[in-house]
């Protein structure tokens, strides 16, 4: 395991960790309340099993096996468990099915598009077998009054938003984590590249004066084109217009010292927002006007391209140039 993945799963560790001793400590209240404040010997002892098989099973598992087993397992589970609890409260209220919806946002962060559709479509089969028992069986449950359930809703309202906020605050930090690496990656590869550039030889030499060349023509093409103005432009595009291999027209661009294309392209597009910025009359034009005269499809790519190019926003930037105009 490299430093990237060691450092990933560490933060996975730890959001199970606290995701353990958050539920943990949800479902010790809720046993509290079914004990003291709403009487049900039957839920109070359903949640105690509940504490106790979630506790000690994460403590065998949390050494002995991997973190997407667990999560797997934990995600399999809970919604096998929280069946009867659903039942329980299904005359008076439909609350119990906020405890489902974490399940798609906790595949969100742990796993693939695909494993997150098949636990969405996992939870949505739940909430259709719980309809389908609801109105097909009778059960025998303690009856609750309105008062008990509304502070019984209110408590899983307030119990889900910590839960979601927890998975949300990680998964920030897990996506940041995958960024700065990728980012760390993409130096290293331009130190390499550059260092072999460096090297003496004749084919190197011949290397470097080709790519140049081919580089030039990128430039000719985007500056007298203006092909960056088109939304849908892209790696493909420019090399029908050259008629060059994708990855020699990479290569070229990279050997600039450029990370990808993207950047490359986002440059040009960036320095012309700066260029009409400049020259647009803001009482007839607007912003929109501006990021779509330069190629962007939608203001928030744009405002993210801009603050990774410039290092401030596009409103700031434009404040600054109109002070220093004035």
């Amino acid at each position: 395991m490299n430093k990237k993945e060691e450092s990933i799963e560490k933060l996975k560790e730890e959001l199970m960790d606290r995701y353990v001793i958050l539920m943990l400590t949800v479902m010790s209240i809720y046993t509290c309340i079914f004990i003291f404040y709403i009487p049900d010997k039957v839920m109070s002892w359903y949640l105690s099993a509940e504490i106790l098989f979630l506790g000690y099973t994460y403590l065998l598992m949390r050494r002995r096996f991997s973190t997407t087993f667990i999560v797997h397992l934990y995600l399999m589970i809970t919604p096998l468990y929280n069946f009867y609890i659903i039942l329980a409260f299904w005359e008076y209220s439909v609350a119990s099915f906020c405890w489902l919806l974490p399940i798609p946002l906790g595949a969100y962060v742990f796993f693939s598009r695909k494993e997150i559709w098949m636990y969405t479509l996992y939870v949505l089969s739940m909430i259709s077998v719980s309809y389908f028992v609801a109105n097909n069986f009778s059960f025998d449950f303690p009856k609750h009054t309105q008062k008990e359930v509304l502070f019984t809703d209110t408590m899983v309202f307030i119990s889900n938003i910590l839960v979601v906020s927890l998975l949300i605050y990680y998964n920030d930090k897990i996506r940041k984590a995958e960024m700065f690496f990728r980012f760390e990656n993409i130096g290293s590869t331009i130190a390499d590249d550059k260092k072999t550039h460096q090297q003496p030889s004749e084919d190197s030499d011949t290397t470097i004066e080709n790519m140049e060349k081919l580089f030039s023509r990128i430039e000719d093409s985007m500056n007298e084109k203006m092909l960056f103005k088109d939304t849908k432009f892209n790696l493909s595009a420019l090399s029908v217009e050259l008629d060059v291999n994708n990855t020699y027209i990479s290569r070229a661009i990279r050997s600039q010292g450029y990370p990808n294309f993207n950047n490359y392209l986002n440059t040009y597009r960036i320095n012309h927002v700066k260029q009409l910025l400049s020259e647009v009359d803001f009482q007839k034009a607007t912003f929109m006007y501006v990021y779509t005269e330069a190629g962007f499809s939608n203001q928030s790519t744009f405002n993210r391209v801009f603050k990774q190019i410039e290092g401030i926003t596009p409103s700031e930037y434009f404040q600054k140039h109109l002070s220093n105009t004035l």
